[in-house]
């Protein structure tokens, strides 16, 4: 099977090394950041072959990845559109809101390509192409197929567009707001020196979430990953608007996120 990823950062290299290591298939990659070197090398190092553009990673493939940022569906999609071939799949597993992901949907099947839209459920660098995943569109459960084969975990939800980012962003709310609640929440009962008295008072309300636990480990994810967070969040905050509902909470908790990854930067800018 030949492969393309449009889009090679974390999710890209970790997706391409372990189909790689499986064998049985070919990688082409193309990223904004290849002009840069390392990321070429990166791509060079693991068996990727690394493209000149979109265009041309993805003139012999199967399957085309778009694995970007949520900002940047449809300028992917748009260009797609100039490239694709009737047959390809294009699968979209960028955390963008239902409509984003029906208007790519649109500008690709026009080609005769097959859209597919995803929805990553978890965290992937831990599980790698084994992340579960939610997939949505008419030729989702043959994409699904194709590819679990290969070692994904890809399960079609819906043959319609949306259902799958929805059912993902509707989830994000509570966990991205839990981790900042939690780190929030750490912050002022530390200052305070009440952390084991809140905590434990918290665990006896909602047993079994281990609170102490979720606020440290909330901490790291938002510091490592709250950029990205944020952008998905505003995802979330576009569909509630979509729907005439006030997005507010979702837009604060994208914020949050954004404010505590920038602060975790600048401390280590000012470590170094």
């Amino acid at each position: 099977m030949r492969l393309a990823f449009i889009g090679y950062g974390e999710v890209g290299q970790t997706f391409a090394r372990q189909f790689l290591a499986r064998g049985g298939v070919e990688i082409a990659a193309y990223d904004i950041l290849f002009d840069k070197g390392a990321l070429l090398d990166r791509a060079r190092e693991v068996g990727v072959s690394p493209a000149r553009n979109a265009a041309e990673a993805a003139r012999d493939a199967d399957v085309v990845i778009s694995a970007v940022t949520a900002d940047a569906v449809l300028d992917v999609a748009r260009e797609a559109e100039t490239y694709l071939k009737p047959g390809q799949f294009f699968f979209d597993i960028n955390s963008a809101s239902p409509n984003t992901k029906s208007r790519a949907a649109e500008i690709v099947n026009e080609t005769g390509a097959h859209y597919i839209e995803g929805a990553v459920m978890a965290a992937v660098l831990a599980p790698g192409i084994a992340v579960p995943i939610l997939a949505g569109g008419p030729a989702a459960a043959d994409l699904a197929a194709r590819m679990n084969a290969i070692g994904m975990n890809i399960r079609a939800v819906a043959t319609e567009y949306g259902r799958a980012s929805a059912m993902k962003l509707c989830r994000s709310i509570v966990m991205k707001g839990l981790e900042v609640l939690s780190v929030e929440c750490g912050r002022a009962a530390g200052f305070w020196k009440v952390a084991d008295e809140v905590f434990g008072s918290l665990e006896a309300t909602y047993p079994g979430m281990g609170w102490a636990a979720l606020a440290e480990n909330s901490l790291e994810r938002v510091s490592n990953h709250g950029l990205r967070r944020a952008a998905e969040m505003r995802e979330a905050a576009d569909m509630i608007a979509d729907m005439s509902f006030d997005p507010a909470l979702a837009k604060a908790i994208g914020d949050a996120q954004e404010r505590g990854a920038k602060a975790a930067r600048a401390t280590k800018a000012e470590a170094a």
